[in-house]
């Protein structure tokens, strides 16, 4: 390669964090806290429902990759429920419940702070783009480990509109930084989202497999570039790309 690679686009689920525990008690505890909130504003909402609506969304988002988002979801559903105009404060304040449980459930990586403050200190740039359903619940995973410092942006589907592997999304994330693919590697745990995407713009695809899902024909269609287990071992690819490995 004869660029050498200077901008690092990470993943954050399943990359950067892991959750704790298993996510079914964790989902049934936040809609639960969720349909709580609503309660308060005399809103009655059966938990169950809101999740099976989840499930649709998820369902479609994942054909289209346009990011609905949560909001809209709750939003949308509470006026079929004959619930029309619920104000904003309602709605936010009920997503921040069920976020606030969900929340507890991520933990950063042991690794990350360390390969972060070398990656910098190496000079390279850093940027998050995350699949998520909901901006400010990224945005405050960010702050509360601490890292926001590390990267010139953290950019979310939910704020975007589009979801990776779109090419839009990648578009945008290298704008923020005004670079070439050729200049950007992606580092994901999805094959699906974070590796085909980077393959489909001619960007490095670096595969972090710890937390990586998948399935022999993913594996089979979707080639990354690099393969890792863990985030150090960035660090002999970076320096293969650059030219300098030896």
């Amino acid at each position: 390669m004869s660029t050498s690679i200077r901008y690092l686009l990470f993943d954050l689920g399943g990359t950067l964090m892991h959750s704790r525990s298993d996510w079914q008690p964790i989902h049934k505890q936040a809609d639960e806290a969720l349909a709580a909130s609503l309660l308060q504003s005399r809103i009655e909402l059966d938990p169950k429902l809101f999740r099976a609506r989840l499930s649709q969304y998820y369902e479609q988002r994942d054909k289209d990759f346009y990011e609905t988002t949560y909001h809209l979801v709750l939003s949308e559903l509470l006026t079929e429920l004959n619930h029309a105009e619920v104000p904003e404060v309602v709605i936010r304040s009920a997503l921040n419940a069920l976020y606030k449980v969900t929340q507890s459930n991520w933990q950063i990586e042991s690794d990350a702070i360390e390969t972060f403050e070398k990656l910098r200190s190496e000079g390279y740039k850093l940027g998050i783009f995350s699949n998520a359903g909901d901006d400010k619940d990224v945005q405050e995973l960010i702050d509360s480990f601490g890292i926001r410092h590390y990267f010139d942006f953290v950019l979310t589907s939910a704020a975007s509109y589009y979801r990776k592997p779109h090419h839009r999304a990648f578009e945008i994330a290298l704008a923020h930084w005004n670079a070439l693919p050729e200049e950007s590697a992606m580092i994901g745990d999805s094959l699906e989202a974070d590796i085909l995407g980077a393959n489909q713009m001619d960007m490095t695809s670096i595969w972090i497999t710890r937390r990586a899902a998948f399935t022999n024909e993913l594996l089979h269609r979707i080639k990354p570039d690099f393969s890792i287990r863990k985030l150090p071992e960035l660090f002999p690819v970076l320096s293969l790309l650059s030219g300098s490995f030896g």
